[in-house]
């Protein structure tokens, strides 16, 4: 039996997907199910139960002797969220109680840290545990999963293998949920679907151009197929960047969006919001060797690729994966 939190979410309801087609069938899924936008993405995967989060625990004290892994994907995940109290709650405080049980019933983890913990970069992308206490997230979102990952490597008592994955621009299938947090790819199409032309954030850093910021875009599959490697590799515990490893510009993102519609580019620039101007990150590059040298060998989707998959096969259509 599989654990997946926040399975009706993005990320988890793409690997159970990945985990079905591996035959691994008996899955628990935990997640708030009232959302009813989300409860799409699991539709037709093939499921042993559904369980509340806010119930979650008593479950596992009761069935915890069948459980095989735990993958902790749930979270409040809205970088414009400034409530802390929520915030806490739910990235910290729910985190810290699956970390204790998985030590209690001795159970391997595999939980979903974020890039943003990394605020502005000026301290660069390393995924090291010395680089942690020094890191100075940009909103409350990066600060609660921050202080999770500084939580996490400071117990002295730890799952017998537990990894954190600091995902960095995660995009593709099954975020049609998500609105304001989608991915630019997804916003993209969708306005270039509706106008013919696309907007992307002008800079407001004189070190950037307008469209050359640049972000580590990496394709949700890749993602999957990482998770799905560890819950088989079960050593080298740690914290780990998850990135394609190469950063690219808005503007390469936006010109194969339009590629992958066969349409011409129309790109504009408007202000970013000023809620969000301040803590804007201009550039995010995954440093992946920690990754790479426990074994993970395959290689990651370029953006080209990836952005076709995506918008040919699945916001076309509407498709889910």
């Amino acid at each position: 039996m599989i654990v997946v939190t926040g399975a009706a979410g993005f990320i988890a309801s793409c690997l159970v997907t990945r985990l079905n087609a591996a035959n691994f069938n008996d899955i628990v899924v935990v997640d708030n199910f009232t959302v009813e936008r989300k409860l799409a993405n699991l539709k037709g995967k093939r499921l042993r139960e559904y369980v509340d989060r806010t119930d979650f625990f008593d479950w596992l004290d009761k069935n915890h002797e069948q459980v095989e892994f735990i993958f902790h994907l749930g979270a409040r995940t809205d970088t414009t969220e400034k409530s802390r109290e929520i915030l806490d709650l739910l990235n910290l405080e729910y985190s810290k109680k699956v970390w204790q049980a998985c030590c209690q019933y001795q159970l391997p983890l595999v939980y979903a840290s974020s890039a943003a913990t990394y605020g502005s970069g000026t301290l660069g992308y390393a995924d090291e545990d010395a680089l942690l206490p020094l890191l100075r997230p940009l909103n409350p979102y990066g600060e609660s999963k921050n202080d999770f990952d500084n939580w996490a490597v400071a117990q002295t008592e730890k799952p017998f293998f537990w990894a954190g994955l600091k995902f960095f621009n995660v995009y593709g299938p099954n975020e049609y949920h998500k609105g304001r947090m989608a991915s630019v790819i997804f916003h993209a199409y969708e306005q270039i679907r509706r106008t013919g032309s696309m907007e992307l954030f002008r800079s407001h850093n004189p070190e950037y151009a307008d469209g050359e910021q640049k972000r580590d875009f990496v394709y949700v599959k890749d993602v999957c197929e990482v998770c799905y490697f560890l819950m088989h590799h079960r050593k080298n515990s740690g914290i780990y960047n998850l990135g394609s490893g190469e950063a690219r510009t808005f503007l390469d993102l936006a010109l194969n969006t339009f590629a992958a519609l066969n349409q011409t580019a129309d790109i504009r620039f408007k202000d970013t919001p000023e809620d969000i101007r301040d803590t804007y990150q201009y550039f995010t590059q995954a440093e992946m060797q920690k990754l790479r040298s426990i074994g993970y060998d395959r290689p990651f989707t370029r953006l080209e690729d990836g952005i076709q998959d995506y918008v040919q096969n699945y916001l076309v259509s509407g498709a889910y994966l």
